[in-house]
């Protein structure tokens, strides 16, 4: 590219970027992901590189953030906020290293320490003699927003220093504190609930409901929000002085703050690898949204001779994990049925890559989702995928509508069979009121021959479209009096691949009570609540024999689950094709279970298990505590009874701690298990 074609892509790419700094920092409206932002920025770094002498100090590469809202009162840092610079794989980080040992000439031992990157705003605290004087957001670096009556509404957020043995016993005659305001994701989720009933508009992501909340003029609605602060560093500071990041950590805790329990200190390059690994594994099951690890030189002399790069420490980076959200556009919205006759709306999307995976679809769930949201064809969104796994509609970016696009509605005949649509009087979905629609019955199939139900590898979507299509079956049964005519005529397979479809069907005979049950797709009847049943009753007859009442007798198993069981068998459709599966030899064996005392330490308790056990695993854990009458859970709450930690235990056992549940070793958890056996 020729220099005066360059200067013009820099320019714009500025332009852009000073505009989606805008709306992130000052008005907490972005208009694109996270991801797409570091590409750009990216793209601006590359292109100053090449020409070093276009640089200007106004460009975002030298800045940080954006200017402050005029409506709070303009504060100048004491020592700049600056940003860090980001690497995005292990090579990258080990590259990192690389770096910086050839800045120091290779002839020191460098030890680091590895915190994870929360995802919300950055904030300055001063504090004089101990007191908290002020506070600010980082805005530019230099100048950020004061925000002191906000800041003091966070509980988590000491408003004297509390006499630190770490710093000497001394308390600083001042020092600057910096921290990430947050908001816990099950508290973001009740505040959204309650702006959606009261008419407002659902914030985004976590660190927009944090930057909304910090930011109101009123610190009377701050102080109503769930927000939180971890510390992690320090500024300027007179009167306490410290060798290591370690130790300003320690500092930070017993001062007051809180500061992260998945810190690690005194780490390797290659152990931070490790932790970037690990880190990247849990971030789903953390309370907290993080985007990353930050790992930094822990010795703050050589923190002092690395210095600084423009806009970032050479000392330290942000070691950004893959993006889980994106912006991409909704170019149609597709219409769904399901086994059960739900009509579920889909939207087919640019395919764009999320988290690693490349992304095309997303459920929109149902019409009550669509018109909350307010989704239309067209539409550019912010699109992540929920856990990391299920794709999702996070928010429509309505400044790029096509005002000419039209409200979703939903059909008021099925897109498969052409039936009438209903909505039932307090549920939220639509459905198809026709039992013989190819969909559904397609969908019960798939749902039979899953991994979960009666396993049928080999059966794949296509074959069992088109023998629903040609007739060849009509219900799950028809499966096991097929020939190997009808299928290798139908999919044109040889064969041996037909041959090893009827032994998959074949092998597939002699199912547990469990999966038979599951397979059966019975409405509220999951994995969990058919292995409760088949544990209970240990014979289907006995199941499809059960009155409401004994079936209500079962921890577990509430009216509407009770009801649905009594409908299904009753129901003679799946009776006749119960009879139709004994027919041909499909009857699962009697559940082998043993009687659960209702007495012993667990019984009628709730259990969570966390780190790496050693005698059994968490499968074989789980199974245990729910043979002596417990309950098991991923997550820990107020609900939790004991938590069994094992080695490397994580967020789980912190937060158990700060709930006080009683937490057992494995050992103790064996132990006491044998005393009921």
């Amino acid at each position: 590219m020729k220099r005066e074609e360059a200067a013009k892509k820099i320019i714009e790419l500025r332009r852009t970027i000073v505009h989606h700094n805008e709306l992130y920092y000052q008005y907490d409206e972005p208009e694109i992901s996270d991801a797409e932002y570091d590409r750009l920025m990216a793209e601006l770094i590359e292109f100053e590189k090449a020409y070093p002498d276009l640089i200007t100090a106004e460009s975002p590469t030298q800045r940080v953030g954006a200017a402050p809202l005029e409506k709070f009162t303009p504060f100048a840092h004491p020592s700049p906020m600056l940003s860090l610079d980001n690497v995005f794989s292990e090579d990258e980080i080990i590259e990192f290293d690389a770096r910086i040992r050839r800045f120091l000439g290779n002839d020191h031992t460098l030890i680091y320490v590895a915190e994870p990157k929360f995802d919300g705003v950055a904030v300055n605290l001063i504090y004089k003699d101990g007191i908290l004087t002020a506070a600010a957001t980082r805005g530019d670096g230099s100048v950020g927003e004061d925000v002191t009556q906000n800041i003091r509404t966070i509980h988590t957020i000491p408003l004297s220093l509390v006499n630190s043995s770490s710093s000497g016993g001394k308390i600083p005659e001042q020092i600057e504190v910096r921290g990430e305001v947050c908001m816990e994701l099950a508290a973001f989720q009740v505040l959204n609930r309650r702006r959606i009933r009261e008419g407002e508009s659902p914030f985004a992501n976590p660190r927009n409901a944090a930057a909304g909340s910090l930011r109101q003029l009123d610190p009377k609605i701050t102080a109503r929000r769930p927000l939180t602060l971890f510390a992690y560093a320090i500024g300027s500071a007179s009167g306490v002085s410290f060798k290591e990041q370690s130790e300003v950590l320690e500092a930070l805790a017993t001062w007051g703050f809180s500061v992260s329990p998945m810190i690690r200190r005194n780490l390797t390059i290659r152990e931070c690898v490790s932790h970037y690994v690990y880190l990247a594994e849990i971030r789903k099951t953390l309370p907290y949204e993080i985007d990353g690890m930050v790992i930094k030189v822990n010795d703050l002399h050589l923190q002092e001779r690395l210095g600084f790069v423009s806009r970032s420490p050479r000392w330290a980076a942000a070691c950004k994990f893959p993006a889980t959200q994106e912006t991409t556009i909704i170019e149609k919205i597709e219409v769904q049925v399901g086994r059960t006759g739900v009509l579920t709306p889909v939207a087919i999307m640019k395919p764009v890559q999320v988290g690693g995976v490349t992304v095309g679809r997303a459920t929109l769930h149902n019409l009550d989702e669509i018109e909350k949201k307010d989704i239309r064809e067209g539409d550019t969104v912010i699109v992540q995928r929920a856990g990391d796994v299920i794709p999702e509609v996070v928010k429509v970016i309505k400044a790029k509508r096509d005002v000419a696009k039209k409200p979703f509605k939903m059909p008021k005949r099925c897109p498969v069979c052409q039936s009438d649509v209903v909505r039932l009087p307090g549920e939220v979905a639509h459905r198809c009121v026709n039992l013989a629609c190819p969909a559904q019955v397609k969908e019960r199939i798939r749902h039979f021959a899953s991994r979960g139900g009666m396993d049928i590898e080999g059966l794949g979507e296509k074959l069992i479209d088109r023998l629903v299509e040609t007739h060849t079956i009509s219900d799950p049964a028809d499966l096991f009096y097929l020939t190997k005519e009808q299928i290798a005529s139908l999919e044109r397979l040889a064969d041996k691949s037909a041959a090893n479809i009827l032994s998959a069907i074949e092998h597939s005979k002699d199912p547990s009570l469990e999966k038979y049950l599951y397979a059966l797709g019975i409405r509220h009847v999951g994995e969990h609540m058919s292995k409760i049943l088949a544990g209970h009753f240990g014979d289907l007859n006995a199941i499809m024999a059960a009155s409401e009442q004994e079936l209500l007798d079962i921890r577990d198993v509430g009216p509407e689950v009770a009801r649905s069981i009594i409908t299904f068998f009753q129901q003679e459709s799946n009776r006749s094709i119960i009879k139709k599966l004994n027919r041909a030899n499909v009857h699962p064996p009697r559940h082998r279970h043993r009687t659960i005392k209702a007495s012993g330490p667990f019984y009628g308790k709730s259990l969570v298990f966390t780190g790496a056990l050693i005698s059994l695993t968490r499968d074989e854990a789980k199974a245990l505590a729910e043979s002596i009458g417990a309950r098991t859970s991923e997550s820990v709450s107020k609900k939790t009874d004991f938590v069994v930690a094992g080695s490397d235990a994580g967020s789980k056992l912190e937060k158990a701690k700060d709930l006080g549940i009683t937490i057992l070793t494995e050992e103790q958890f064996l132990s006491m298990t044998k005393r009921i056996q």
